[in-house]
């Protein structure tokens, strides 16, 4: 019983010791001219979508909630928007060539008809991220056709 105590005793001081850590919530400079939704002037619902379900982890529009505050969940979602944005940055839209963006297009459609994106995880503490069935369906076509303008 002493052996749990004290291994409960470490594990209680390296969590309190690690809220001493904290993550860098700065999001990066970005010109807003090379922006996703600037450039492809998606209808306002598709827009909104985006902002919503998208754009907290993949573009330089991070809106850090209050649990980012908290380690080690901080370090999880910090590392998730910086593997977001490696993958995909609507922030840069514009840096990207004609076969990349059809790719990201692509990706984006297969992603969100599969239900993959925004993440279930995400979901949990974003209602407003969650889509219904058409706004999905939506979401999907526009993508699909948006892909024609990159072939």
């Amino acid at each position: 019983m002493k052996t749990i105590k004290r291994i409960l005793l470490v594990l209680l001081v390296a969590l309190i010791g690690i809220q001493f850590i904290r993550i860098d919530k700065t999001n990066p400079d970005s010109d807003p001219a090379k922006d996703f939704i600037h450039l492809e002037q998606p209808p306002d619902e598709i827009a909104r979508l985006l902002k919503v379900a998208c754009y907290d982890c993949h573009s330089h529009h991070t809106i850090y909630p209050w649990y980012t505050n908290i380690a080690p969940f901080s370090f999880w979602i910090k590392d998730h928007i910086n593997h977001a944005r490696s993958h995909l940055n609507f922030s840069e839209w514009a840096d990207y060539d004609r076969g990349r963006k059809h790719h990201k297009l692509e990706e984006c459609y297969e992603e969100v008809e599969e239900g993959h994106m925004p993440l279930p995880s995400y979901l949990w503490l974003h209602d407003e991220a969650k889509m219904s069935d058409q706004q999905i369906g939506n979401m999907v076509s526009w993508f699909r056709d948006q892909m024609s303008k990159y072939e």
